[in-house]
């Protein structure tokens, strides 16, 4: 195994130290192979070895023909409790959205697919339904500034909202939980609890691509079951999200 002190680390230390104290903002050019060899007295070899390994943490990307940039990456904390879920909900806004737009960001969600399916075990699981019984899936994108962030497969029963607007592709005004509380919808019941699992693996070819994942990043897959006043289990959202992008902070009040 190569020792911590070997020279392409120290200078891959040195860069990636650079990085988060923000001498190398994000978007800059690190110098060219053969200025880092000259400054720090090594081969181009070895310059390439630690700009690899910087690659494979996220801190960098190479671009043909042109450098090595530091990553853009955006990156949101999403504050999660019961009275900012309420503040939210009450707004017509989107928690994600809401957490965005407070910390100066643009948020968007792209729809990506509405379809009915049968449930795949780990969702029928957590829907407390047979597997393979009828769901409706909503596939979306969740995008920072333009830049891909999320993928978020909702899955709903079907026997309840096949005739609402969660099962077409469009965009619902005030969120798909105003579905649920509309005292005119199909079930006119308020969220009272929400259990999440939470899984750290790393990306699959697909996601890697469709979210812009830099090598060596792992995903957080959240898989969160929304759960009414009566025990249905309405909803279940299952998250995909580069890890080097958020910040999640949970405020639980105990009685």
């Amino acid at each position: 195994m190569p020792s911590s002190s070997a020279p392409f680390r120290r200078i891959a230390d040195e860069l990636r130290g650079q990085v988060l104290a923000g001498s190398l903002a994000p978007g800059d050019r690190l110098p060219s192979e053969h200025e880092l060899a000259e400054s720090y007295d090594t081969t181009r070899t070895t310059v390439r070895k630690a700009i690899a390994l910087l690659r494979s943490e996220g801190y960098v990307l190479s671009e043909q023909g042109r450098g090595v940039f530091v990553r853009k990456r955006p990156s949101v904390t999403m504050l999660l409790t019961g009275a900012n879920y309420r503040k939210h909900r009450s707004s017509g806004t989107s928690n994600f959205n809401a957490e965005a737009l407070s910390q100066g960001m643009r948020a968007e969600q792209r729809i990506l697919r509405v379809a009915e399916v049968g449930a795949p075990h780990e969702i029928a699981e957590r829907l407390d339904v047979p597997e393979d019984t009828p769901v409706i899936v909503r596939r979306r994108l969740f995008l920072i500034d333009g830049e891909p962030m999320q993928l978020c497969n909702g899955y709903y029963p079907a026997e309840l909202f096949r005739s609402t607007p969660i099962s077409q592709p469009e965009k619902i005004r005030g969120g798909v939980h105003s579905i649920f509380e509309d005292p005119h919808g199909p079930i006119a019941s308020k969220v009272t609890r929400f259990v999440e699992d939470v899984q750290v693996r790393l990306p699959s070819p697909s996601e890697t691509e469709a979210l812009v994942i830099a090598e060596g990043v792992p995903i957080a897959r959240v898989l969160r079951t929304a759960i009414d006043k009566l025990g249905r289990r309405l909803e279940v959202l299952d998250s995909t999200l580069p890890s080097d992008r958020y910040t999640f902070r949970y405020v639980i009040d105990l009685p």
